[in-house]
Parts: structure tokens; sequence; C-alpha cells
């Protein structure tokens, strides 16, 4: 027999029998409700001076009836949502108002976090009788961005007339009509972006249109954007409760999976949003975590994407495990042995301890590594800069080599070093080092963990910050490289600030005003013509400055040609190619 739920305490025998026959009706699966049905519901709800629910399935069956106080209902928690893009939970709620007042703020918002097919409040008089009726229901996306439409008053004999089968399947085909496009991406991978700032923040388009990369660098399909203005984030949800309520009802609108925020959300408001929500929840963190996972592939990235995702998660295994008691330990605290939390927490702390373990050896290695080049007193140039900002195109363009290259963010994450062959002296060259790229905001858990990487860069005599000069973020991609040398403790090291994609900027004089703005030498990193300016400095900054003399020489005096490693050869300056026949300006050895 189904139990009666909420506020039963102080019903005589008889009330509650009355309510326990409720389960036993059975509503037409075509009447929305019928009148004897609500009649039922109003003379038992007069009678204890209480409202009283009941969740209706679609076939008529009555799932839960609750009981309420005078004013309002609390709906306990439900089984998880039916699948499928643009459909609603399968449940009606119907309950009675004891002053005949319409639905209120409370009812439509159970209405959108339980994505319930209706919400109806039917008056209840002092006569027993059912009074003006009340219902809303959700609409998907629309020009006025409401998010729900209420019908009422009605009489109760006008609910009679309209075929609940025909009207909620019409409802739910125009959901997912709305949310065909996402209908063409794979199931788990639709996302809603989300994010929280104070009124005076500037960058909101920008920071949302980094956090947009990051999810199509993850490979999700962005439907929207969702921007709230706090003085404060809140505590609980960190937007506000009635604006997470309306995200959800979004995301449904526009069949997404996936919420993602722009802040790293606490283990308190990552666990509310997932009591209110069976959507995944990500936070920018958890983003970029993912983009690395799924972008590491020596033995060493997969060793440091797994301490970092472990540190993260250790602070966040706080739920607890209702199956089992939760026990202190130690003297008077010992019982049947630890919980499931505890082991969790215990394996995760041992699997980072040895994790730690191995990248300590990772670092010996690079260590070793690193003595060789230097034993060789071979220059060391270190390339870095903003994720997705042309590193390893430059890279390649200027060693002739395969380092994997893609329009997204963080593509590459193992350092690769290359062999650098100048033109002016055959005997002159360096290595050319790719590293990870930077972001702003970069988590303390890939800092931590990807410091073996990062230090391949701390024995560079010169660094190639690469920026992209097309963005128009540039000034704070900048800044934050700048930031992150700092705290890496490579700020001292001399560095040569590089505008990359200036063929994307049309105006000269646009790229003259970044150049002197930033200190910087204007490059093209997928034309090699445009790197010659590049080759003359690094010949400056790294062989003629050492040996004092007198700077600066004008680039373009001498032609410079790639040398693959294999027999054909690609000449720079056609022009030249004749008297420069045998030389080798610059080539690449693995």
């Amino acid at each position: 027999m189904k139990e009666i739920q909420g506020n039963t305490t102080g019903l005589k025998p008889s009330q509650r029998k009355r309510l326990e026959t409720l389960f036993r009706r059975k509503l037409p699966s075509q009447t929305m409700a019928p009148t004897h049905f609500l009649r039922a519901l109003t003379e038992v709800s007069r009678e204890i001076e209480r409202q009283i629910g009941v969740l209706v399935d679609r076939k008529g069956q009555i799932e839960m009836v609750i009981v309420g106080d005078a004013n309002k209902i609390f709906i306990p928690t439900l089984e998880r949502q039916r699948e499928g893009t643009g459909r609603f939970r399968g449940l009606r709620l119907i309950h009675t108002h004891l002053y005949n007042e319409p639905l209120s703020k409370d009812d439509l918002n159970d209405l959108t976090v339980l994505r319930l097919d209706l919400i109806m409040a039917v008056g209840a008089g002092e006569d027993g009788l059912p009074q003006d009726v009340f219902y809303a229901h959700l609409l998907p996306e629309n020009q006025e961005s409401k998010l729900w439409r209420v019908e009422g008053p009605v009489s109760a004999f006008s609910l009679e007339e309209i075929d609940f089968v025909e009207w909620i399947r019409s409802l739910e085909e125009e959901f997912a009509r709305v949310a065909s496009v996402a209908s063409e991406v794979r199931v788990g991978n639709r996302a809603l972006l989300v994010g929280v700032y104070p009124p005076a923040q500037q960058d909101v388009d920008a920071r949302m249109d980094e956090l947009h990369e990051l999810a199509r660098s993850a490979g999700l399909y962005v439907m929207t954007r969702v921007i709230q203005r706090r003085d404060e984030p809140d505590p609980r949800y960190l937007l506000g409760q009635g604006k997470v309520e309306a995200v959800i009802l979004r995301s449904m609108q526009l069949g997404a999976d996936l919420l993602v925020f722009d802040s790293d959300l606490t283990p308190t408001q990552s666990r509310n949003i997932g009591e209110m929500t069976d959507l995944k929840i990500l936070d920018r963190t958890q983003l970029i975590l993912d983009i690395f996972a799924q972008h590491a592939h020596s033995r060493d990235g997969k060793i440091q994407v797994e301490l970092a995702q472990l540190k993260y998660l250790l602070p966040r295994l706080n739920r607890m495990n209702t199956a089992m008691s939760r026990l202190t330990g130690g003297i008077g605290g010992r019982g049947p042995g630890e919980t499931k939390l505890e082991i969790n927490r215990r394996r995760a702390r041992e699997r980072i301890s040895r994790l730690e373990t191995l990248l300590s050896q990772v670092a010996q290695r690079r260590q070793l590594r690193r003595s060789r080049r230097l034993r060789s007193q071979v220059p060391i140039v270190s390339v870095v800069g903003y994720t997705n900002a042309g590193k390893s195109t430059l890279v390649n363009t200027l060693t002739h080599s395969d380092v994997y290259v893609e329009d997204k963010l963080f593509s590459t994450l193992d350092p690769v070093s290359r062999r650098l062959r100048l033109a002016q002296n055959h005997e002159r060259e360096l290595i050319l080092t790719d590293t990870v790229g930077f972001i702003r905001d970069l988590p303390e858990e890939l800092v931590a963990a990807f410091h073996a990487t990062l230090e391949e860069s701390a024995d560079a005599d010169l660094l190639l910050h690469v920026v992209d000069a097309h963005d128009p973020a540039v000034d704070e991609h900048i800044h934050a490289v700048e930031r992150i040398l700092e705290q890496l403790e490579l700020h001292e090291i001399p560095r040569l600030c590089l505008l990359n994609k200036v063929d994307l900027i049309s105006d000269p004089a646009e790229i003259e005003r970044l150049c002197r703005l930033y200190d910087a030498l204007p490059i093209c990193a997928q034309d090699p013509h445009a790197l010659l300016p590049l080759l003359a400095t690094l010949e400056l900054q790294i062989w003629q400055a050492s040996q004092g003399e007198p700077p600066p020489i004008q680039p373009f005096l001498f032609p410079v040609t790639i040398t693959p490693s294999s027999t054909e050869e690609e000449v720079l300056d056609p022009d030249q190619s004749a008297a420069n026949e045998d030389e080798r300006p610059f080539s690449s050895h693995d």
C-alpha cells in the first residue's frame, strides 16, 4: 500500500482512510482533471483544513498523495526524470488552495525544477465544492522569454473538454522542435554556459567567449549563455535560487545536457545545484581538467592530469553513504569498519602519494636531459604564451616539425624540443622548446601537477612570448601569462614578445601601434617569410649581444631557408636561391 506523504500529524483515522482511498482512483487518461475527482480533493481538504496534492501519471494512476499545511505543500524527492529532448517528467500535480488563490511563486518553481507536465490549483470552497481552477505549463524558447504560461481562472467543468493526451503530446513536440539543433549533437555534449560577475566587471564578453572556446575544445556544443550580475556570489547556489531555476528551465527548452559555470563551484554549491536538477554540473576547473585528460598522450602527461584531477576531487568527496554508518575511529569509535566515504578518501590520498612519487621520478629524468643540454652549451629558447596563440605552429614552421596543431585550447600538453640551426653561422644552433599554454585563472591543481613540465622553461636563455594579436583580449592575455611566469619564478628570464596572426589585422597602423605598446615583433607563424625578422633578432639576442657586438642588425639582410628532414629543400627567398644553394640557414633535428 502506498503511503501518504507530508504533514499527516493530527489526522483522524477516518481522514487518513479517505486520503488512502485516493490511491484507488484512476483518472481517464484523456482528461486533465475530471470534476468528480476535484470534488473529492476539495472535500477532504476543507475537512482537514490543509492543502492536499496528488501526482498523477500519464495513464491516470495516482502516484503520490501529499498533505501540506493551510498555505503550501512540500513535494518529496522524486525519481530521475525521463530521458529525451523536450520531454517532461510524465507527472502532473493537482492540489487544493483553501483561499481560492491563484498559483503561487512556489507552485511555479515546482513546475520548473521538477519539469512537471503541468501544475493545477483548485480552490476549495467552504461547502467543499471546487471553485476557481488555475493551471500552468512550461513554454519552449520564445521571443518574449517567458518560462511558463498560466491559465485561469476557469471552471472545473471546462477541464473535461481538454484532451490531455493530445495536449501534452503537442506540447512536447513543440519543445522538441525548438530544440531540433540539439538533436543533431550527440546526447551528453549539449552545454549551457553560466557566468556570474560583479556589476562593474568589464571583460564579461571576453570571459564568456573563452569559456565557449574551452567548451568547444572539450567537445561540447554550446546551446546558449546565461549571465547574472551580482555584487557577491550566492554561497549556496553561486547564482540566486530563482536564477538557477530559470537556468534549469532554459536548459530544458534548448535540450541541454550540461551546465558549465565559468566560476569554480564550492562543494556545497555543486551539491545544492545538483539536488535541483539531473543535469551534469561542470565548473571551469573541471572543464580544463577534462580537456587536459583528452589531450594527454604521453605517460608523463597522463600522470600529471590524474594527479590534478584527484587533488581537485579529494575535498569534494563529502557525500555520506546512507547505507553505512559514519565512524570517527579511535577509542570509543571503533565499529564494523570504514565508511565508503572514508575508503574513497583514503584511496584517493594513497593514489595522490603514488602519483607524486612517479612525478618526482619524471622530474629527475627531465633534469637529467636538461643537464645534458647545458653541458653541450647549446642555447635553449622556450616558447610560452596563452593557449591557442600559435606556439606549436611557430615551432613547426621554424623547425619543419610535426608537432600536433589544432585550433583548440590546450591542444599541446607535453613539452616538445627541436633543434634549430640559424643561417649566419652553420655552427650556431639552439634548442626550441614548445610548452603547455597558459590561461587566466589557471587552476592551482594544474600549476602544481604540471610544475615538472613547466620546469623545462627554467633553464631557458630566452623566452619567446607568443601573443595572438588578433584576439580582442590581447592585453588581458599578456598580463595573465606574466602573472603565471612570476608565479613559476620565470619572470627574470629575458623575454621577446611576438605578436602572432598579424595577417588577420587589416590596418598596418594598428599593427605598428601594438608593436610599440608591447615592445613586440610582428610575425605570422604559418608564413616562413614573416619569421625572417625573428631569426635575425634571435641571432642578435643570443650570440651577438653576448659577444658585445653593437646592435642592431637589419632583418632581411640574409636569406633564410628551411631544411626539412627529407632531401627536398624549400627556398624562402627565390631571388637569393642561386647564390645560396649550399647554405642551410636553419634546419630541424629531432
